[in-house]
């Protein structure tokens, strides 16, 4: 078992170093981004979440990624913020408050062509963690701990000079979370599927 381990391992490092070459290659492989972002919650419901008309409400966050380029071309990018407070509605009143960190790690592909304005798109995974759970209706409802799936975006880096540049960004991640009654019993999902526009600052090392 550790001779499979090892073989996998070594076949594993041995087709990345290639892109790890490249990446050494860049005069200027990391790139950091700040931004300012909403989130526009699509809010899909069923059973009794559905009847009380559950809903988190739209805001916006800040948020912090960082990216490595491979190539030129291919980046990944991992998407962070700190967890931040959700309000959940009911009916149009507020329901209660939960948290929320949804850090995204993606694989992106930049078109490098076109002077100083960079678009780019990308593919990868969203885990959100929810904590405070059980503050809605004052602990007549929870929400799951995590959610899993996945996460497209398409984006633009407009750069100012070598290193510092514009960027717009719109993500859309897969997410729900599954409610709960205090008594344990199963009162429906909620279906969180954000938009995720954004407009932030790009710093290229």
């Amino acid at each position: 078992m550790r001779l499979k381990s090892l073989l996998i391992s070594l076949a594993t490092v041995s087709t990345l170093a290639p892109l790890m070459a490249s990446a050494q290659d860049l005069e200027n492989p990391w790139m950091i981004r700040v931004r300012a972002v909403g989130l526009l919650w699509q809010n899909g419901q069923t059973n009794s979440v559905q009847a009380l008309d559950v809903k988190a409400k739209n805001q916006m966050i800040p948020e912090f990624d960082v990216s490595y380029f491979f190539t030129k071309n291919i980046a990944a990018e991992l998407v962070l913020t700190y967890p931040q407070s959700v309000q959940i509605d009911a009916g149009g009143n507020k329901l209660g408050t939960i948290k929320a960190l949804p850090p995204s790690l993606l694989l992106q592909y930049h078109f490098t062509e076109l002077g100083a304005f960079k678009p780019y798109i990308g593919a990868g995974v969203n885990y959100t963690i929810f904590s405070s759970r059980n503050n809605l209706g004052g602990g007549a409802y929870s929400v799951d701990n995590s959610s899993f799936g996945a996460v497209g975006q398409i984006g633009m880096d407009y750069m100012l000079d070598k290193h510092w540049g514009l960027n717009l960004d719109l993500k859309y991640a897969t997410m729900s979370t599954k409610v709960t009654t205090a008594a344990g019993a199963n009162a429906g999902k909620l279906t969180l599927n954000p938009w995720m526009p954004a407009l932030g600052v790009t710093y290229k090392f």
